[in-house]
């Protein structure tokens, strides 16, 4: 079937500046408040969203099989499970319904009233219910980066990194949209030179810059997924800072890896861009050698350029951008991570969250990480403003920004911006 909402020559009737994310080739999918506190389905062109819900009342997508409240619903998941075919054709509709050609709901007052609504008059939810969040780590560089500075730098690299996409399973309770704040956590450090741990707030909290994919119903408990297939039960993908406490982390990771350094708090993008949107920015990933088992391996284009940028901004002035990266800079593909995911027969349901891990690139501007921009904290960032960051202050705004252009369009992902908050108080 072919992906028509993509026509790169296609114009909306709805306004959409030069420079936005959201153009008539994007549609994506997510979920938004109304003033009138109804929840639904939705997705966005310009700076306008969409009440999918409403538009499915009104008849608008006749003739593509959906259950009778799809869109009225306060998660994505089912959609999600319906698959490729019906994600195809409900976006390609879309795209015909906002066409500047046509005329059905262009001249139709009463209905575009019901359907169309100012950005700024709408709140964002969660986009899925996320039952289970594995997060990757999957960058050479931020690897690299890290076993430099806390292992042997001539063996920065364990022995396994460049055979199987590392991963761990994080929280799915903590996950919240762009926008909701997140308070500096508590926990257990050892000060430097000291040998009996302390509670209390971290002094390192850090973000992670990262891209994460939304799946549909991948596979029953006990079967693996070929990886020619993987890319079939990717949704569509969203940006998400994996908030660290570094000092936290420093204590705890041996010998199981991260646990409270990293669930307290995970902000993402509230708009999944779809695979079928991002078709036309497929790249080549890096090199990989060894070359990998044969369940891993595969040829051709499995990545994607998506230009991604982090600002810190301290309160009541300039932001500061800190890092330019770019997604394709992952050894490890998407299609490689969900297959590895599978191979032992792991299931993996509608709204499951994959994290990328931190995604760093060759260049020091380019690191995806407070740890890796600072060194550790020896050589701190200085703002704007005239101040440093060795890691996140309190009350500092955290945002990244995601997008993809070539010479036809630009497709976005809008943006996850959160500020950090001083340490949760009990009244």
């Amino acid at each position: 079937m072919p992906i028509t909402a993509n026509n790169t020559k296609r114009k909306s009737w709805l306004e959409v500046a030069p420079s936005s994310d959201f153009p008539i080739q994007n549609i994506p999918f997510g979920v938004f408040l109304t003033k009138e506190n109804i929840v639904t389905v939705g997705t966005r062109i310009g700076d306008f969203a969409i009440d999918l819900g409403a538009l499915q009342q009104l008849n608008y997508f006749e003739g593509i099989e959906l259950t009778d409240d799809m869109f009225m619903q306060d998660t994505l998941n089912d959609f999600i499970s319906d698959g490729k075919k019906t994600w195809r054709l409900v976006r390609n509709r879309i795209a015909e319904i906002f066409d500047e050609k046509n005329p059905k709901l262009r001249d139709n007052t009463k209905d575009r009233d019901i359907v169309i609504f100012k950005m700024e008059d709408v709140e964002m939810q969660l986009p899925v219910l996320i039952g289970d969040y594995t997060d990757f780590y999957s960058s050479k560089e931020h690897a690299t980066n890290v076993g430099k500075m806390f292992r042997d730098p001539e063996n920065a690299l364990l022995p396994n990194w460049l055979h199987i996409p590392v991963g761990y399973h994080g929280r799915s309770s903590t996950i919240v949209p762009s926008g909701i704040p997140v308070h500096r956590p508590m926990g257990q450090t050892l000060p430097n030179g000291e040998t009996t741990p302390v509670f209390g707030p971290s002094r390192s909290v850090d973000f992670e810059l990262e891209t994460a994919f939304i799946t549909t119903d991948v596979n029953i408990m006990g079967e693996n997924i070929p990886i020619n297939e993987a890319e079939d039960y990717i949704f569509g993908m969203v940006l998400l800072n994996d908030w660290s406490a570094r000092d936290i982390q420093k204590w705890e990771y041996v010998p199981l890896g991260p646990f409270l350094s990293k669930n307290f708090a995970t902000s993402i993008s509230p708009w999944i861009v779809t695979m079928d949107a991002l078709e036309p920015f497929r790249t080549k990933g890096p090199k990989q050698e060894p070359t990998p088992l044969p369940y891993l391996q595969q040829k051709g284009k499995h990545s994607f350029d998506i230009n991604l940028e982090v600002t810190i901004q301290p309160e009541n002035t300039e932001e500061t951008v800190v890092s330019h990266s770019n997604f394709k800079y992952l050894y490890w593909s998407m299609c490689q991570q969900l297959a590895h995911h599978t191979s032992n027969g792991c299931r993996v349901n509608s709204g499951d969250m994959m994290g990328s891990g931190t995604i760093s690139g060759p260049t020091e501007d380019s690191f995806g990480s407070m740890l890796e921009l600072t060194w550790g904290g020896k050589n701190p960032i200085k703002m704007n403003d005239g101040t440093e960051r060795k890691f996140i202050n309190d009350n500092d705004t955290v945002t990244m920004k995601g997008f993809c252009q070539n010479g036809q369009v630009r497709i976005g992902f809008g943006e996850v911006s959160s500020k950090l908050l001083p340490p949760f108080v009990r009244k």
